[in-house]
């Protein structure tokens, strides 16, 4: 599973995530402006070697991206806020074989991100982390809310700001009460309104 292997350290969506720029190009897209729209850690571990992608291969550098929404993301690490995101992906799976999984994830990510995090670091850098000095100077819109049990807002109101002081135009949005990735459906017109206003900002147009 990608949750597993990411977190692990396995660079199991560096391929996936070449193969959505490629799309790009294949539906003959690349020459208007990109939008990338990053729901939880999920998104963001795809999106982090979307970055890569776009700074490392001649190709994708043509690509006109006019900015990134973050929808409850990014976090650090945080083995609870991990289990309760596991615990969702596997509601409908087995009770046994779900419990085991969760405590063999529970297990595996202490010894290898906890205890062995001073060696672990040199060989695969977080994404929070590699987010924080990502080289992208687009704008990023952050949306997210202090009653999210998954990711705390305080991690990722530590990202806007550092964003920011490198120059990066940042807004960031507190929904204060609604749960994770529930934004949308909790503060349907709002959520809209801000993520139109921000598309027609990066583009300099009038939102729709």
């Amino acid at each position: 599973m990608i949750f597993f292997s990411e977190t692990f350290g396995i660079r199991s969506l560096q391929t996936p995530a070449r193969r959505l720029l490629e799309l790009l190009f294949d539906y003959r897209v690349e020459n208007r402006p990109v939008l990338f729209h990053v729901f939880s850690n999920g998104g963001v571990m795809l999106y982090r070697y979307i970055l890569e992608a776009l700074h490392a291969h001649t190709p994708f550098q043509s690509l006109r991206v006019a900015g990134t929404i973050f929808d409850s993301a990014p976090g650090r690490r945080n083995l609870r806020g991990a289990l309760r995101a596991l615990a969702t992906v596997l509601a409908s799976m087995n009770v046994l074989l779900k419990y085991l999984l969760l405590f063999t994830f529970a297990t595996m990510a202490v010894v290898l991100r906890v205890l062995l995090y001073p060696l672990t670091r040199f060989l695969h850098e977080s994404h929070f982390d590699a987010l924080l000095k990502a080289p992208s100077r687009w704008p990023e819109l952050y949306l997210y809310s202090q009653a999210d049990l998954i990711i705390k807002a305080s991690e990722i109101e530590l990202m806007a700001s550092a964003r920011e002081q490198l120059g990066v135009p940042v807004r960031a949005v507190d929904f204060s009460d609604s749960p994770h990735v529930s934004h949308m459906r909790v503060y349907p017109t709002y959520y809209r309104s801000l993520c139109a206003t921000f598309l027609a900002d990066c583009v300099g147009a009038s939102p729709p």
